[in-house]
């Protein structure tokens, strides 16, 4: 039986920023109240079963200071950036992310939005993103080295028809 995805509610942050947070090298770490903010400023942001795993996107217009969605924004007018998608160690191997991203790219689609973008670590690396990224066809459109050097990233781009 698949778990459904369902939007993501007041009553799931604490469990989404726990998950968050065991994965905070990958991503970044959250605060409750800037987990609650973003997610206030999010385009789509879903969840499978009982935070399975989760998904959180923004739109070019989102109030947002991370210097990835802002590389994007510099470049893109229009665009949804997948700033995190995050499952839960238990549920890894049944199609989760592959399944939030198609949402996502549907979604996007109805909304008019023709392109989502996304970053991947280089430094630390993150081969199994990148694989996985480039299956579902997107592309490389950039890099970058980020706080102060302590990170390194991908850009990627994939169209969408609209």
């Amino acid at each position: 039986m698949t778990s459904p995805i369902d939007r993501i509610a007041q009553d799931d942050e604490a469990a989404i920023l726990a998950l968050n947070n065991e994965h905070a090298a990958e991503l970044s770490w959250l605060e409750a109240e800037r987990l609650s903010f973003l997610l206030g400023e999010a385009f789509y942001a879903r969840r499978i079963g009982d935070l399975e795993a989760f998904i959180m996107t923004f739109d070019q217009d989102a109030n947002y200071d991370s210097p990835n969605f802002i590389w994007f924004r510099d470049r893109y007018i229009s665009f949804i950036y997948v700033d995190r998608v995050v499952v839960a160690a238990h549920a890894r191997g049944r199609g989760h992310a592959r399944r939030l991203y198609r949402d996502l790219f549907d979604h996007a689609e109805s909304a008019g939005h023709t392109l989502v973008t996304c970053e991947v670590n280089t430094d630390p690396p993150n081969p199994a993103s990148d694989a996985f990224h480039a299956a579902l066809g997107f592309t490389e459109v950039g890099d970058a080295v980020i706080h102060g050097g302590k990170k390194a990233v991908r850009y990627y781009v994939r169209q969408i028809a609209a």
